[in-house]
């Protein structure tokens, strides 16, 4: 994961919280996957407003698709090529 390695330059214990707000983003999804907004192109997304990312998924009948861990910052939907592999 590039963010990891990212934020593991500046500081471990910074790319150790960025690490554990995606696994929690990821969680939240899957314990309660229809809570979280519609997004584009079927799918739906957690927002973690300390590192500015949105965990982009697909939710089946028993499990999510991680789509895509997107930087506020990037051009929405870059991601959308992914969904034909899901």
């Amino acid at each position: 994961m590039h963010a990891v390695e990212y934020f593991a330059a500046i500081s471990p214990r910074l790319a150790e919280h960025y690490d554990r707000a995606v696994h929690a983003a990821e969680e939240q999804a899957a314990a309660n996957p229809e809570f979280w907004p519609k997004y584009k192109h079927r799918t739906r997304r957690v927002v973690d407003r300390r590192f500015k990312f949105s965990l982009v998924y697909l939710q089946g009948e028993t499990e999510i698709y991680v789509i895509a861990i997107a930087p506020t910052r990037r051009k929405p939907g870059y991601w959308r090529a992914r969904l034909s592999d899901a």
